[in-house]
């Protein structure tokens, strides 16, 4: 019989059966397509040996005038500047007081108890002490994490132990850090926790006490920034990457700035600063559906007058803003169930609102992305885009997405872009998972869907640098796409990869087939180890919906090894393997799991013969 050339559409289709999927792909992990081929993906690096404190839920890279590309880190316990892989603490003060013999210690123990009617701070917060005098044996200067606070005390550990139980200190200041945020959602218990009928009373439900979420925006080269739900914080680029950020409103001639908002944004037009989900004019409560902005290129005056464009305007659909985003031409902005585009249109209305979205939905706040001149997001049980109409997004991994997805921690849902392989990414916790751990891709640039594994925090796509970056749960950054390996704690390890496919006949009716040979077409250029290969795997089925074959039966999985021999960069490999492989229907996957693997998949082909019946 003549080959039999497998050649299969790109794209993961999860949506039917594996059958009904034939000439497709089924199941796919750290593989993309390019140029409708699938090929395994890029490895990733560590920026530095250096880590951050906090889980990473932001990032933004910006370019100062001093040119120093710079990247803001926001965790749920400070916040950072990276500078040459330095990471530079620029959390803001809530309060510095000063305390008069605070310091209580115990002979032999590294722990300190302070006291400090003032209060205000939790567990987990930091203070950074100075002036203080020794006491026990030892002198608290600089910075120390508060654990087992109380209305009046909580305590510090120093890095030495007490030579003795003793009271003092002298005159101490004090200086609080703002609250820290939890790192992942925590569920509202006790009554009126969560949905009705959720859970056993008293344990609550899908409510949830909100993640650390940052947003942040560039004033020229000024970097403004807030926490979603507190007040808005500026780092002057004047100063050094040491200096602390400051509140905005204590600018000199600040006026009427807010003291909380959800989310922050500067306009490419006239640099308004918007802040959505904030306090009216005068009130410091917040109105979740309130938008407000400064004057233009003034993000310190925000009080409407005659003579300037500071505004505000309320929207009406759903309950609440949760993100916007700068487009072409106009912002968008997401509600809970909508979506609004606002438009620059002078004085004196400055800024007009359009209804351009209704009944949608909105995972998380960081769950928007904008790239090649449409925006795309994750809903609750679908995704979306809006080039310049919104509707729903075909998605051919639906049900495999949101069937195994951990609603309590849909705030930790975060996109990235990789705009030079077309794709936009969904970061999300699956069902048994606290952190996140998978991924679903989608390519708009081939309109194909494919998923996999990865623990990720925050992504930056590429853009002022070389390679997009993403936040590690080892409190660190990697640079994705570079090299082929897992390099994200400086010691190289293989990325396991494959991609299977659906199901495809190779015999009619009640016939079997034999395979005997494959010639497999596949490239190994860019692979840096010596002998790059994959395994090729044949899956034989007696019939649609069964199992795959055992070993003891028809013939079984046959698996052969692809190898390239030749000491020259060669793309082009026919290596033969002889198997042995019986069956109605058989399905192929390609695996690699070794250290330096780069491969892209052709069209294999199966020597194939009638086999006879059962």
């Amino acid at each position: 019989m003549p080959l039999q050339k497998v050649n299969l559409k790109p794209g993961v289709n999860k949506e039917i059966t594996s059958y009904s999927g034939e000439g497709g792909w089924w199941d796919s992990e750290k593989v993309r397509f390019r140029q409708q081929f699938p090929e395994r993906i890029g490895g990733w690096t560590r920026i530095s040996a250096n880590t951050f404190i906090g889980v990473c839920r932001s990032l933004w890279n910006w370019v100062t005038l001093g040119s120093q590309s710079l990247v803001a880190i926001g965790t749920n316990s400070k916040y950072y500047l990276e500078n040459g892989g330095q990471y530079y603490d620029i959390t803001p003060i809530r309060a510095t007081v000063t305390l008069t013999d605070p310091f209580t210690t115990t002979s032999g123990s590294p722990t300190v108890a302070v006291s400090d009617t003032a209060s205000g701070y939790i567990n987990g917060d930091y203070v950074t002490f100075s002036g203080a005098t020794a006491v026990g044996g030892i002198t608290l200067d600089g910075e120390y994490l508060l654990s087992s606070t109380s209305v009046n005390a909580y305590e510090v550990t120093h890095t030495a132990n007490a030579s003795s139980s003793a009271s003092g200190g002298g005159s101490v200041s004090a200086a609080y850090q703002i609250n820290i945020g939890p790192p992942i959602s925590v569920p509202i218990v006790g009554w009126s926790g969560g949905f009705y009928g959720e859970g056993t009373w008293g344990t609550g439900g899908a409510s949830a006490e909100a993640i650390r979420i940052w947003t942040e925006d560039n004033f020229g080269e000024d970097l403004l920034f807030g926490p979603v739900g507190g007040p808005l914080y500026i780092w002057d680029a004047t100063n050094t990457v040491t200096t602390r950020g400051t509140l905005l409103s204590a600018e000199a001639g600040a006026s009427n700035v807010p003291v909380m908002q959800n989310y922050l944004l500067i306009s490419d037009v006239s640099r308004f600063v918007f802040s959505f989900g904030c306090n009216a004019l005068g009130d410091t409560a917040l109105d979740p559906l309130l938008i407000r902005w400064s004057d233009q290129e003034d993000a310190t005056n925000w009080t409407p007058s005659a003579t300037n464009q500071a505004g505000d305007i309320r929207l009406s659909k759903g309950s609440k803003i949760i993100v916007a985003m700068q487009a072409r031409q106009e912002i968008l902005v997401w509600t809970d169930s909508s979506l609004y585009s606002l438009q620059y249109v002078g004085a004196p209305v400055v800024w007009s609102s359009t209804l351009v979205g209704d009944n949608l939905s909105l995972m998380s706040v960081k769950s928007t992305a904008y790239t090649a001149g449409a925006a795309y997001w994750m809903g609750i049980d679908k995704f979306y885009r809006y080039d310049g109409t919104a509707s729903p997004l075909r998605c051919d991994i639906r049900k495999h997405i949101f069937e195994d997805f951990n609603y309590l921690q849909q705030q930790q849902v975060f996109v990235g872009t990789i705009e030079s392989f077309t794709e936009v990414w969904w970061f999300y916790c699956s069902k048994d998972s606290m952190t996140v751990d998978k991924y679903a891709v989608y390519n708009y640039g081939e309109d194909i869907w494919y998923h996999g594994s990865l623990g990720r925090t925050a992504w930056l796509d590429s853009g002022l640098r070389q390679y997009p970056i993403a936040a590690t749960y080892t409190n660190n950054l990697v640079n994705h796409e570079e090299g082929l390996d897992d390099n994200e704690t400086g010691v190289t390890a293989p990325i396991d990869a494959y991609i299977e496919s659906s199901d495809f006949d190779i015999a009619d009716g009640d016939r079997f087939s034999f395979i005997w040979r494959v010639i497999p077409d596949i490239t190994f250029h860019g692979s840096s180890a010596d002998n790059p290969y994959v395994d090729f795997t044949l899956l034989p089925k007696d019939s649609s919906g069964s199992g795959y074959n055992s070993p003891a039966s028809e013939g079984g999985t046959d698996t052969g090894v692809i190898t390239r021999t030749a000491t020259v960069p060669v793309e082009q490999y026919t290596t033969q393997l002889n198997i042995r492989v019986r069956g109605r229907q058989v399905a192929l996957k390609i695996s690699s799991d070794s250290e330096g693997m780069a491969w892209q998949l052709g069209v294999p082909r199966l020597d194939t013969r009638p086999d006879g019946r059962r």
